[in-house]
């Protein structure tokens, strides 16, 4: 029954992909869900021509029918809930609640709304009211764009005059209809109605609390279809997507749309990091105006409280994305956000003041525990599929709203679809390099089951797509076998002149030798241990080249190099930097990539720059991890310090330059580096964990 159910799911894999690619596509200024109260401040709206009729009827047609039953709109809840609003938690309060909400009782009261004004709970209310316009002088508010002005429906006696100055280039006030409403009955501004009349024919008679979203709803959409591990699927909407994020980047940031004044740290990080991370060069100095003097980074000037959510990004944005020559400005906001959310992880405090979601505390803990030089595609995938929560997300503003291009059902659907495709193949690789292992008598050398499997997975997590079996399995194979022949030549002979003699010896006995036979003799020290290896060697070759002459040459050649090397050194740091060489160029034989030009690529500065970070970062990894001793967050410390600047540098090769070499190429080298760095900050614990939940836990 499962099995038939995995059938019907993979054949109506390509009609969700093909929906969510036209919904990308179609994408415009954004999607969002009504809001019942700007649909309401709209209604208000007398008609512009000065009788006592409602300038937009179809929003007091949209009211009348989504009343309740009772014909109200929950006066019962509001008396019934009123000592909510002090005891709930302060992170889900509504955007201006505090300025919009003392204003809507007094225009109940006014009305003959039966209301308990003199309920005590409303004191704290005004409380925060009043601390709230302590942040910004009278003066000020109507001078420089501020968040304020989402809330000004909530504020009496403004200057106008003055106030007009600060609206969007769109004629609204923060992109938000209720604030705009509010404005065109003071002061009967065209520009106020045309933006309203736009928004109530684009939503058939109601209004979202914001529009348009298009810059928040492209960047959330990208992020979700990464970590989803399925944005290979759209990568002309993704390019489409971050070519309009970076023509409209600014030198102070990002807003919601493209249209608003007050830029934000949110959507700024955000694009920031996917800027980068794509080959968009953009600068860190855009955070210098979201530092405070006290070395606090905030989301909005004046804020009351911080955002998880926001701070979240921004770690993601200074972990994944600082590069050697970049201002201290992300050191900072690195070191900032890196403390702010273990505190909070710590006091169990990861609510959001922007979203409601139950993963939240697991995507924060995660990303905490697993920084970016660490984790791999597919553990990262594994462990979002249980943390997004999609239509089930519901965003925080001046209501509670959703965007259907990020908070998408459809898009955890194909993200698990996806996924039990992989696992399904990685299964099917596991039994065939089990089976290859045996074959060979490899655990005679020292290569376990665990040991194996290790190779496979890590190989796996970087290179996951279906279309690389290839290169996991090449991966997979020459690192166990190198394990084997490491062991051999440690325990077959006790100096260093007889490592380097049998290491030649071994080179000539798979290279030249014709005799398909493990145990051709030759007369040798230990010669059937080594002819044995020697045999495995050439099975591996033969199996990858596939009667490719020319790849087999590379990997021979590879391999040739591997030996040399290693017999040279008596120190496991070198040794284990050559082994990370030999895979890289193992899977970059084996994607057909460049195994016809290996030597010329070597001859290109940016080569040999990946090629001398690698060996560096992994030799220094192997050398001095493993005396690393503490909890997990000192030991991410540890090796931030020992091998942080370098990654760096890594990352600025593989994401920011060397235009001469591919892509793919580049992520090999980056891929290889982060296995190394995930194995020496992981437990054994922990690499079974993930281990058992990216390839046998099946994803339901």
């Amino acid at each position: 029954m499962f099995g038939i159910f995995l059938k019907d799911e993979q054949s109506g894999m390509p009609e969700m992909i093909d929906a969510i690619g036209t919904a990308l596509r179609s994408m415009g200024d954004g999607e969002i869900s009504i809001s019942a109260y700007d649909t309401a401040w709209v209604a208000l709206v007398k008609s512009l021509n000065g009788d006592n009729t409602p300038q937009f009827p179809s929003c007091i047609d949209w009211i009348a029918r989504n009343q309740l039953l009772d014909g109200s709109w929950g006066l019962s809840f509001i008396s019934e809930n009123m000592w909510r609003l002090t005891k709930d938690d302060d992170n889900w309060t509504l955007c201006g609640f505090e300025i919009i909400f003392p204003m809507l009782l007094e225009k109940a009261k006014n009305l003959g709304v039966n209301i308990p004004l003199d309920d005590p709970t409303l004191e704290a209310i005004y409380a925060k009211r009043e601390l709230k316009f302590t942040k910004i002088p009278r003066d000020a508010l109507h001078v420089v764009p501020t968040t304020f002005l989402l809330s000004i429906e909530g504020m009496p006696g403004l200057d106008w005059k003055r106030l007009c100055k600060l609206q969007c280039p769109d004629g609204s006030f923060m992109s938000s209809p209720a604030p705009t409403a509010y404005a065109l009955m003071q002061t009967g501004d065209p520009k106020c109605f045309e933006f309203l009349d736009r928004v109530v024919s684009k939503f058939n008679g109601s209004v979202p609390f914001v529009y348009p979203i298009e810059m928040f709803e492209r960047l959330w959409a990208v992020d979700r279809l990464e970590r989803l591990g399925i944005s290979r699927y759209f990568k002309s909407e993704i390019k489409d997507y971050l070519d309009y994020i970076y023509r409209n980047w600014t030198e102070e940031g990002l807003a919601f749309t493209k249209g608003c004044l007050v830029k934000d740290i949110d959507d700024t990080a955000m694009g920031f990091r996917l800027l980068r991370l794509h080959g968009y060069h953009v600068s860190p100095c855009v955070f210098k105006q979201f530092e405070n003097d006290d070395g606090q980074f905030v989301c909005y000037a004046r804020q009351s409280n911080q955002s998880v959510t926001a701070m979240y990004n921004l770690f993601r944005a200074a972990n994944q994305t600082s590069l050697p020559d970049d201002d201290h400005i992300l050191r900072r906001a690195k070191s900032y956000t890196r403390g702010f959310l273990r505190e909070r992880r710590a006091t169990d405090q990861l609510n959001d003041k922007w979203i409601i979601s139950e993963g939240l505390p697991g995507e924060v803990g995660y990303g905490l525990d697993f920084p970016w030089e660490t984790s791999m595609p597919r553990i990262e995938t594994r462990m979002y599929l249980e943390q997004y929560g999609g239509s089930a997300d519901v965003g925080i503003g001046k209501v509670l709203y959703r965007t259907n291009l990020f908070s998408n059902d459809m898009y955890l659907k194909v993200a698990k679809a996806d996924f039990r495709k992989f696992q399904r193949l990685c299964r099917l690789e596991w039994h065939s390099l089990k089976r290859w292992c045996g074959k060979n008598n490899l655990e005679m050398y020292g290569v376990t089951r665990q040991s194996a499997l290790r190779a496979y997975f890590l190989a796996a997590a970087s290179n996951f797509e279906p279309s690389r079996a290839a290169e996991r399995l090449a991966w997979a194979r020459t690192a166990v076998l190198a394990e084997a022949i490491s062991g051999c030549l440690l325990m077959s002979s006790n100096t260093h002149d007889d490592r380097t003699m049998t290491g030649e010896w071994l080179v000539g006995e798979f290279v030249n030798s014709d005799d398909d036979n493990p145990a051709s003799g030759r007369g040798k020290k230990n010669s059937r241990v080594t002819s044995s290896l020697g045999y495995a060697l050439r099975d591996l070759i033969d199996i990858h080249a596939s009667g490719n002459a020319s790849v087999a040459d590379c990997l021979r050649g590879a391999w040739k190099e591997w030996f040399m090397a290693w017999t040279k050194t008596e120190r496991e740091g070198p040794r284990a930097a050559d082994t990370a060489m030999l895979l890289v160029r193992t899977v970059e034989i084996c994607s057909g990539r460049h195994h016809s030009t290996e030597q010329d690529m070597k001859l290109l500065p940016d080569y040999s720059k990946l090629e001398q970070l690698t060996r560096s970062i992994c030799c220094r990894l192997a050398t001095e991890a493993p005396a690393l001793n503490g909890e997990n967050m000192d030991k991410i410390d540890d090796l931030d310090r020992m091998v942080g600047f370098e990654m760096q540098e890594l990352a600025q090769c593989v994401f920011q330059s060397c235009s001469s070499i591919n892509i793919e190429t580049r992520q090999t080298f980056l891929h290889v580096t982060k296995s190394y760095y995930y194995v020496a900050l992981c437990s054994h614990e922990t690499i079974e964990h993930h281990i058992s939940k990216v390839i046998f836990e099946d994803v339901v």
